[in-house]
C-alpha cells in the first residue's frame, strides 16, 4: 500500500504541475464509511465498520486535451480504497477504472479497464444504484463490474438515444475466443421515460459461453420514480435464471430521499438456488457533496441458495444453504 500511495502522490503533483498543458485535469474522489449489522452467515452474525457501502470509496484523475476541430483526447485513471484501513481496494494502483482516449462529434472510444454496459444499465435503474444493503446485485448478474484489455465505443445522444458497444479481449494463447468478452447497452431518455436494454455475453471456458441480457427502466411520475427490470441470465453448463426487480424512489423534504425494491431471482432448474430480497433506504443531504444513508435488506434463500445481502462494496456474510441472511447500515458519504 505504501508503493501504492507514493506513486499516486507523484502522479498528482505531476498532473498539478503539467495542468497548463492540458485543456482540463481534475483530482477527484469519492469517501464512503458506515456501521453495518449482518445477520445470518454461517460464521454467525457480525457488527463492522464497513468502507463504500452506498459507493465505493475512490481517489481518480481525469483529463482532457483539445485537438482542435472538435476532437479531444481523454483520460481516466480511478483508484479504488478501503476507508476503514486505508488498503487498496481492487488490488491494483488503479482497479477501478483506467483508460485512454479520443472524443468528438463521432462519440467516444476509450481503450483500457471500463465498466461494462451491463453494469452501468443496471446502475442506472436499481434505485439504490447498486449501493447500500438493497444493492439489486446481491440477486441480479452482472458478470464483472468492469472489463479488462477493453475497447468501447459511446455514440452521441440523438434524439433522447444512445448506445455503447464494449469489446474485451481474452488474450489467451492460441485462441481469439476464450476469456473474451462482448457487451452492449441501448437506452432511450425523453422526460419523465428511461428506458435501457443490455447484453453480456462472455466465452469463460472453453465450453462455457454465459450470457445475461436486461430489460429495464424507470418513469418518473413526479411524487415519485417508478424503477422496473427483468434479466435472463445462462450459460452452457445449464445455468437459468429470471431475474425481477421492481422498486420506487422519493424526494422526502429539501433534502430526503427514500427509496425501496423488491428482487426475486427465479432458478428455473431443480437446483433451488433462487431468493428474494426486499429492502428499504433513506439518505440525507448535508450539502451538495455530503449526504447520510441509512437502508435495510432481507434476502430469503430458496432450498439450496446462499445469496447475501451486501452493498455497494462489501461481499456480506454467506448463509448456509436455504437460510436467510440480513444486514442494516447507516453512514457518510463525501464527495470532493
Amino acid at each position: 500500500m505504501k508503493h501504492t500511495l507514493v506513486a499516486a502522490a507523484i502522479l498528482a503533483s505531476f498532473l498539478a504541475g503539467n495542468a497548463s498543458a492540458q485543456s482540463s485535469v481534475t483530482v477527484y474522489g469519492l469517501l464512503d464509511a458506515g456501521l453495518t449489522s449482518e445477520h445470518g452467515g454461517a460464521d454467525g452474525s457480525v457488527t463492522k465498520l464497513a468502507t463504500g457501502v452506498q459507493s465505493g470509496s475512490r481517489i481518480g484523475f481525469k483529463g482532457t486535451e483539445d485537438l482542435g476541430n472538435n476532437l479531444k483526447a481523454n483520460f481516466l485513471l480511478e483508484n479504488g480504497l478501503d476507508v476503514d484501513t486505508g488498503a487498496n481496494r481492487q488490488g491494483a494502483l488503479f482497479g477501478r477504472k483506467a483508460y485512454v482516449g479520443l472524443s468528438g462529434g463521432f462519440g467516444a472510444v476509450n481503450l483500457g479497464l471500463q465498466h461494462n454496459p451491463l453494469f452501468t444499465a443496471l446502475d442506472n435503474i436499481d434505485p439504490f444504484e447498486t449501493g447500500m444493503t438493497g444493492a439489486s446485485i446481491n440477486l441480479m448478474s452482472v458478470a464483472s463490474l468492469r472489463t479488462k484489455n477493453s475497447i468501447m465505443y459511446e455514440t452521441p445522444k440523438v434524439n433522447g438515444l444512445s448506445a455503447a458497444v464494449m469489446y474485451g479481449l481474452g488474450e489467451k494463447p492460441d485462441s481469439n475466443t476464450l476469456g473474451r468478452t462482448i457487451d452492449f447497452s441501448i437506452d432511450y431518455a425523453n422526460g419523465p421515460l428511461v428506458l435501457t436494454l443490455a447484453h453480456d455475453n462472455r466465452k469463460d471456458t472453453p465450453l462455457n459461453t454465459a450470457k445475461v441480457t436486461l430489460l429495464g427502466g424507470t418513469y418518473d411520475f413526479g411524487p415519485a420514480k417508478l424503477h422496473a427490470a427483468y434479466e435472463t441470465d445462462k450459460d452452457d453448463a445449464g445455468t437459468d435464471f429470471r431475474n425481477y426487480m421492481l422498486g420506487a424512489s422519493a424526494p422526502v423534504g429539501a433534502a430526503g430521499s427514500v427509496m425501496a425494491s423488491y428482487i426475486r431471482k427465479d432458478d428455473r432448474t431443480n437446483a433451488r438456488r433462487g431468493g428474494r430480497q426486499l429492502a428499504i433506504g433513506y439518505t440525507y443531504a448535508l450539502s451538495k457533496r455530503t449526504n447520510l444513508y441509512t437502508s435495510y435488506g432481507r434476502i430469503s434463500n430458496d432450498g439450496a441458495g446462499t445469496n447475501f445481502v451486501g452493498d455497494a462494496s462489501s461481499g456480506g456474510s454467506v448463509p448456509l444453504p436455504g437460510h436467510n441472511s440480513s444486514a442494516f447500515t447507516v453512514g457518510m458519504r463525501l464527495k470532493f
